[in-house]
């Protein structure tokens, strides 16, 4: 492979709902790019995408894969994207890298809700999209409605570049208007012969291609006179403003194939090295600093590693682009996350894992190398004169989560060595060993996201594990002021152990002043403020902490330890054993002793006081509550709705996308345990959800009573 300037490149994310047929284009296109003698099969489990063992044993891509041709004077980079919803991270990451996606939808079933969700990340990123309509060969394709489905359902108006002659089973013809020219597929891989229009076809190729013409003008000031002018433009100037508007973000061509067939995969591929952009038409990436950094080829260079595959007897694969400069081999490098040194020995150009030795990939261009010491996904390596990172990725939350431990008890370590491995393969899982929980929690994109992983585990590290159900992470708290004294008394052959603590508890609030007395039956208690300290908490909420000890009853050095105590008994609340928080603690009174008072006699004081008063003080238990955006096809909408309603979800909108729905709501996360299965078998799998954490709320009297009787249950069992 020649070495290409940053010009000549393009880098395209092939993304689509699952079924669409991205693998299967892939294979087409490195058939007819001469990288492969003969195309693969999912069903034969020889493609160059999916080479994993979970993705030839199920039939389905997990990992994106990246791939390298030559077209003509261009080099095309490209990913083959998974299409499942559960593995959207991988897509993501595609769509930060490429400069251009390609959208490929499924001709029998047209726009589905995987297009949709595809189309939404498109449009979030900012990138040019083509549209492919693939399965053409299928009887059920209908390929001019399915351009209206593009405009109804995605909102964008789509321009066909190219049209069928005999969509249906015998398929091998396509009308392109770009050349006004047939073209006549025979044998898998051999050049289609052109011929004019046939005259059925003539009348709707002339319009669709005044339509283009009118749509390449719009981008050109220049051009737009000469088309009023002549009514005409040449095919330069027509592709010249085609072109341009592609890289506005503002044309968006639609081609019909069939990837089974290869029949049209030639004419995506021309009219993507024609008019896609190249990294150096498109906006910069900034650096985590804010700043641009310029697509210079003569600049000092920068690697931004976005994907490492772990492969057999070789080990990672790092995956990169050159976000400036010019990468040769056997340069060194600094790792600008780690301050580790690096040097690239080989540098290859990928097809799955097929990989070509290259000496140079200059700005813009994207590579692999193996044999890295200490350089992992997301870290960015500089040479001399560079200082950059990059952490412009940002993955989609997590929708599912597990509690994940080893069959064996002893296996833990070797489970945490193997997960945080196939982290470096899927940054959208999450492993989190939880003190609160007392779990190890696993979380991912839904059910079949982490049933997968859980297959590689077993069945390629041979570790058995088992998934439980998470605990939810509760907080208790108090809905009114309440007030305990508690004395600690110990005496034992010497020195003995004494502290009295006076306190009162209260709910705290941002903003809620501090009462200047409390009334408690007859009694009165003056609060005289000594000195107020705030205390956010790691779990949420804050502590706040008043001094209000007047005449020395308690010495200030015993102070730190009765924080310190109630700090403890924070950590687990007298409801539930969960973390406490929002409580403002104001210690007022006590008593002590010359001789026996220490920081241990205040700090079980300041504990046990602190419970007495927080269990007389209204407590209620906290559960997390989550945002919810629920994207479902109109028909369902009721079901789904109920199924919410159901799960104590609080209904907050609704929005219509084409003739899809969004319905947003807050749920309790303890109802949105097993939502992912539950939204695909109400949809028939054409649901799909996002999730964010939105607050701590009360939780229903009757929720609360179970939930002690629970903990209590549990408690007693332990014992």
């Amino acid at each position: 492979m020649k070495n290409y300037s940053t010009q000549d490149i393009r880098n395209i994310a092939i993304v689509g709902g699952a079924g669409s047929g991205k693998t299967t284009l892939t294979e087409s296109i490195l058939l007819d790019s001469g990288v492969i003698k003969r195309r693969g099969s999912v069903n034969g489990k020889n493609t160059v995408s999916d080479t994993a063992a979970v993705e030839q044993e199920y039939g389905y891509s997990v990992y994106s894969s990246v791939c390298s041709i030559e077209r003509g004077s261009k080099k095309i980079n490209f990913f083959d994207c998974p299409g499942s919803d559960d593995f959207s991270g991988q897509a993501v990451t595609a769509l930060n890298m490429a400069d251009v996606a390609i959208l490929v939808m499924n001709g029998q079933y047209g726009v589905e809700v995987g297009t949709i969700n595809s189309f939404r990340l498109i449009q979030k990123y900012k990138k040019p999209v083509f549209f492919v309509v693939n399965n053409v060969d299928n009887e059920k394709c209908e390929y001019d409605n399915i351009i209206e489905q593009i405009h109804s359902t995605l909102g964008v108006k789509a321009y066909p570049v190219q049209f069928p002659a005999n969509a249906g089973p015998a398929f091998n013809s396509v009308v392109d208007v770009l050349s006004m020219k047939q073209f006549a597929y025979g044998a898998e891989g051999a050049e289609p012969a052109a011929a004019d229009i046939s005259g059925e076809f003539a009348g709707k190729a002339q319009s669709l291609r005044d339509a283009l013409m009118e749509a390449a003008a719009e981008n050109d000031e220049s051009l737009m006179d000469k088309f009023f002018d002549a009514g005409e433009l040449s095919a330069d100037e027509l592709m010249d403003g085609l072109h341009k508007g592609v890289v506005a973000n503002g044309f968006y061509p639609v081609l019909c194939l069939s990837a089974g067939k290869n029949v049209g995969v030639q004419g995506l591929l021309d009219l993507v090295a024609s008019i896609a952009p190249s990294p150096a038409e498109v906006a910069p990436v900034k650096n985590s600093k804010g700043d641009d950094v310029k697509l210079d080829a003569a600049g000092a260079t920068s690697l931004f590693f976005f994907k490492t595959s772990i492969e057999p007897h070789i080990g990672a694969v790092s995956y990169f682009k050159v976000m400036c400069g010019t990468l040769n081999e056997g340069e060194d490098y600094v790792n600008g996350d780690r301050g580790s040194k690096e040097r690239i020995a080989q540098i290859f150009a990928s097809n799955g894992q097929n990989r070509t030795q290259v000496p140079q990939l200059v700005a813009g261009d994207i590579g692999c190398t193996v044999k890295l010491k200490d350089v992992k996904t997301g870290n960015t390596l500089n040479a001399k004169g560079a200082d950059n990172q990059f952490n412009f990725i940002v993955f989609p939350n997590y929708k599912y989560s597990r509690a994940i431990k080893p069959v064996n008890e002893a296996d833990m370590e070797k489970m945490m060595s193997i997960v945080n491995r196939m982290r470096e393969e899927d940054p959208t899982l999450v492993i989190e060993q939880s003190k609160e929980l007392r779990q190890v929690i696993l979380r991912g994109q839904g059910e079949f996201h982490l049933r997968t992983f859980k297959w590689c585990i077993e069945n390629i590290d041979k570790l058995s594990i088992n998934f439980d159900e998470p605990k939810i992470p509760y907080r208790e708290t108090i809905t009114k002021a309440a007030r305990a004294d508690y004395r600690h008394k110990k005496q034992s052959g010497g020195a003995g152990q004494f502290g009295e603590v006076h306190l009162i508890v209260e709910p705290y609030e941002e903003g809620k002043p501090l009462p200047e007395v409390f009334k408690f039956g007859n009694q009165e208690f003056k609060v005289t403020v000594k000195g107020v300290d705030e205390y956010p908490l790691e779990w949420g909420g804050k502590l706040v902490f008043v001094n209000s000890i007047v005449g020395g009853s308690i010495d200030a050095r015993f102070m730190p330890a009765i924080l310190k105590g109630i700090n403890q008994r924070m950590e687990q609340g007298p409801l539930t054993g969960s973390y406490a928080r929002d409580v403002r603690v104001i210690v007022y009174d006590g008593k002590m002793h010359p001789v026996d008072s220490n920081e241990i006699s205040f700090l079980l004081a300041g504990r046990n006081a602190f419970s007495m008063a927080f269990k007389e003080a209204g407590p209620k238990i906290l559960e997390p509550v989550y945002d919810v955006e629920v994207l479902v096809p109109s028909e369902y909408m009721g079901d789904v709705m109920s199924d919410l309603q159901g799960r104590r979800g609080m209904i907050m909108g609704m929005d219509s996308e084409g003739k899809y729905q969004i319905l947003k709501a807050k749920v309790p996360l303890k109802e949105m345990s097993s939502y992912s299965t539950s939204l695909s078998s109400i949809t028939g799998g054409s649901g799909s959800f996002v999730m964010s954490f939105a607050s701590y709320e009360l939780v229903p009297t009757d929720v609360q009573t179970e939930l002690i009787k629970e903990f209590e249950a549990n408690q007693k069992e332990e014992e």
